[in-house]
């Protein structure tokens, strides 16, 4: 069994349900201390971090991942137990197979043989773990860095080992992401009874205008690098369930999804000027994920694609689409921010799982990038 089987299906074993770690940093933090990295645990309420670095100075490049993954869903719907590894059809099976623990085990194994071929290498070359990206992302990443700008720890390059590869390895990387705002609308009216409906104030009847206006509207146009914005209504509730009550309240859930022709406060103060404009008792309880980041080409796009391109005889494709990373606390700092990892086919399924072709070329991957940046050639 190759290394890097072994330690995926090591990972796969612990039942690390976000926020649970279920033991994977300190197997792979005990892994850095004996390769020579010093291990910091940063815990936060229920939540691991880990960060783990080898070198001190300028530049400071950070491999990122989690070690939490989702519920499974229903076991008896899994073709194998899901957090036992199975090997079936040249794939390895199990929760978290490609989101992420085959990354996050590539990772490690890429940091253990760089400082093996490179002890004296310039730079500081770090991985940070977490164990809350699934779940809420408050005191994972987002918190970790907090600290750093405490701290004033520097970061110049991160590569996400999120599963970002299509229909082959490398055939597409994320250069950024769009941002997320939340946002849970309370609508004021009077309840009443239905037939008198004189002496009550229908919140659904006073809203649905001013929400028809919100779901039309063009917020922008997008750019070359971003779609436009969309905002999408995702729950609607009011009343008691009876028939002949008209509600006093009407709750709306929604979110925005932005790119960087718009900023999350400016999307803030339209909606909230709309519903103004319409007369509305309301008040909004506002979520921001994480505003839009994008890495325009620089030393590590330009380091990413020449390994991709040497290793899996592809050249990826820039994108920005998809959901959040954790990617999007880490960009606020300073750093430039790519995403590569296995393909996304399977992730969050029933019967998740990695190609066995795909898993032994990641640790390659991650080496070879982590050499363009801080190997003894960039000295010269």
């Amino acid at each position: 069994m190759s290394d890097i089987l072994h330690l995926t299906s090591e990972l796969i074993r612990r039942a690390s349900v976000t926020p649970e770690d279920a033991g994977c940093q300190a197997l792979l933090g005990e892994r850095l201390g004996r390769a020579g990295f010093s291990v910091e645990r940063l815990r936060y309420g229920e939540v691991d971090n880990l960060w783990a670095t080898h070198g001190s100075a300028a530049p400071v490049l950070v491999f990122l991942g989690h070690t939490d993954v989702v519920p499974s869903g229903p076991v008896e719907q899994w073709s194998s137990p899901p957090f036992e590894p199975t090997l079936r059809n040249g794939h390895l099976h199990g929760r978290g197979a490609a989101d992420m623990k085959s990354g996050v085990a590539a990772m490690t194994l890429a940091l253990e043989e760089f400082v093996r071929r490179h002890p004296d290498h310039h730079g500081t070359l770090a991985l940070l773990l977490t164990s809350d990206e699934e779940g809420p992302s408050i005191d994972g990443v987002a918190r970790v860095a907090e600290e750093f700008r405490r701290r004033g720890q520097r970061i110049d390059w991160c590569l996400v080992g999120e599963p970002s590869s299509q229909d082959r390895l490398g055939d597409l990387i994320r250069v950024g992401r769009r941002g997320s705002l939340h946002g849970q609308l309370t609508v004021r009216g009077v309840q009443g009874h239905v037939a008198y409906a004189e002496m009550a104030l229908n919140p659904i009847h006073a809203a649905a205008p001013a929400l028809a206006e919100l779901a039309a509207t063009r917020w922008d146009e997008g750019n070359a690098d971003f779609p436009p914005t969309s905002l999408q209504i995702s729950n609607i509730h009011a009343g008691t369930g009876a028939s002949n009550i008209i509600p006093g309240s009407l709750d709306v859930t929604f979110n925005f999804r932005f790119g960087t022709a718009s900023t999350a406060a400016g999307l803030r103060q339209r909606l909230e000027a709309c519903l103004t404009r319409h007369a509305l008792d309301f008040s909004v309880d506002w979520n921001l994920s994480g505003e839009a980041f994008l890495t325009r080409e620089g030393p590590l796009r330009d380091a990413v694609t020449a390994t991709v391109e040497s290793i899996c005889a592809v050249t990826p494709t820039a994108s920005t689409g998809g959901g959040t990373s954790d990617g999007r606390f880490i960009a606020p700092l300073g750093a430039e921010v790519v995403e590569l990892g296995p393909r996304n086919a399977s992730i969050h399924k029933i019967d998740e799982c990695v190609s066995l072709q795909d898993l032994e070329l990641l640790p390659g991957l991650y080496l070879g990038v982590a050499e363009r940046l801080l190997g003894a050639a960039t000295m010269a």
